[in-house]
């Protein structure tokens, strides 16, 4: 009897992964530039503080609740795809067992292997094969939305820690290049993580969270600077 030796993916791990770096990255990018703009304009240290707070409660819950609608969003027209060739299933099985075959036809097999194919995957799980096969459609590809919520939010709020923490240990003339620099470092660190969990490679995940964070702030410094001069 063929016994199925089983594997972990790169790919089983995209649904949270997705929403840990997403939440974490917009944790460190937001947050930073609030502080380090806000910081810029000559604000009070209480007042950057301030902003630098609510930036994270709204950040988060911001983050938790879009990545909810998000994943809701997707499932739901999953869901409809699937009752959709659910009924074409019982009402036309013909015709879905003639777009299978041609799928695999696609794929290389010639016409009476593709046939053979699809008569026995569609014999073992109809719906299931035309998921996988004609939608795309895969268990691992469908995060659950609560659990998507509860770790982008709470990757955002760890996220946003890291300049809040940098701020209020960092001497007062120095506060803005330590909440940059430690920022970058967060990032480049993060972007390393998740590129290596994810299979890719960590230096260009850290080059690429470090490039666009560090834009974000220098033109958030910029615009509060301006601002500060102005107000």
């Amino acid at each position: 009897m063929f016994r199925h030796h089983p594997e972990r993916h790169y790919g089983e791990r995209i649904g949270w992964l997705r929403a840990a770096v997403l939440g974490a990255n917009d944790g460190v990018v937001s947050i930073a530039s609030l502080v380090v703009g806000v910081a810029a304009a000559d604000t009070s240290s209480s007042g950057v503080m301030v902003a630098g707070i609510a930036g994270l409660a709204a950040g988060a819950m911001s983050m938790a609740a879009g990545e909810y609608v998000s994943v809701s969003s997707q499932a739901d027209s999953e869901k409809a795809d699937l009752d959709r060739e659910s009924h074409e299933l019982r009402t036309d099985p013909d015709s879905e067992h003639r777009e299978l075959a041609g799928i695999y036809v696609g794929r290389g097999l010639d016409l009476d292997l593709a046939n053979q194919v699809a008569v026995q995957l569609m014999a073992h799980d109809a719906l299931g094969a035309h998921a996988r096969d004609e939608l795309g459609l895969s268990d691992f590809h469908s995060p659950n939305p609560i659990v998507a919520s509860l770790v982008s939010g709470v990757s955002f709020t760890v996220g946003a820690a890291f300049p809040l923490l940098a701020y209020v240990f960092s001497p007062v003339s120095i506060e803005i290049p330590v909440v940059a620099g430690a920022s970058l470092v967060s990032l480049a660190l993060l972007g390393a993580s998740a590129a290596g969990a994810g299979g890719a490679n960590p230096r260009i995940g850290a080059a690429r969270l470090t490039f666009w964070g560090a834009l974000a702030m220098v033109i958030t410094a910029a615009i509060g600077a301006a601002v500060g001069t102005v107000v």
